[in-house]
């Protein structure tokens, strides 16, 4: 939401940069690597399933619709694969599918950031969704009280992406163990596994700094009432 002359969005330009950057490194790396084909042979779907079978995992694989909708579902114990991850044989296919199966090593091993921000998905998602609203709310109406509860919701919003920051890295880490301990990669194919999984984890980054920046910028704006 943007009102004129409003000096705090300037605050936001490095962070829209960064996110900028951190897309187009995300999709560019992954426009690469999705050319090259493993030489295992296997799509991104049986990769998923060999890695869940080798770290004796308990979840099923299933196809979802769009591009780069790969998550983990930890609720259903479910891996979801975009379709073209699912399909697709490549060395950015087999990245991708080895993170999710990362984030499932992480329920299981009950990696701490992992289970916080597990309990603080519904916090966060609701209190993003009601925070802009309340405090513009209380913004233009002076009512100070409705602006401190926004910062407040948009804090833990905050908190959340923070908190997902160590989870993204510690599951490309455990993805890449996985993968280079699995047989299915070979020597030379790694530097790109690592590749692709450090530009994934760079948009986690950039969202960061985004909410950071944003939080700061309530705050700012707050103090421009008192």
């Amino acid at each position: 939401m943007f009102y004129p002359f409003d000096y705090t969005f300037i605050l936001l330009i490095p962070a829209l940069i960064l996110a900028f950057y951190a897309q187009s490194k995300v999709k560019s790396t992954y426009a690469t690597l999705s050319q090259k084909r493993s030489r295992a042979g296997l799509s991104g779907f049986e990769v998923a399933q060999q890695l869940i079978q080798q770290n004796n995992l308990s979840l099923r694989v299933e196809e979802t619709p769009g591009q780069l909708t790969d998550h983990y579902d930890p609720s259903r114990e479910v891996l979801r694969l975009s379709t073209d991850v699912a399909r697709g044989g490549s060395i950015a296919d087999y990245s991708i599918a080895a993170h999710e199966v990362g984030h499932a090593l992480q329920k299981r091993e009950k990696y701490g950031a992992f289970a916080l921000r597990s309990i603080l998905v519904p916090v966060a998602s609701i209190g993003s969704q009601a925070a802009f609203p309340l405090f513009f709310i209380g913004l233009i109406f002076s009512f100070r009280f409705l602006m401190d509860i926004g910062i407040l919701f948009f804090s833990l919003a905050v908190l959340f992406q923070v908190i997902t920051l160590p989870v993204e890295y510690d599951a490309s880490r455990r993805a890449y163990l996985a993968l280079t301990h699995s047989g299915l990669i070979a020597v030379d194919e790694q530097p790109d596994i690592k590749k692709m999984l450090n530009a994934a984890a760079l948009t986690y980054v950039a969202a960061t700094a985004m909410a950071a920046l944003q939080l700061l910028r309530l705050i700012l704006l707050r103090q421009s009432r008192d």
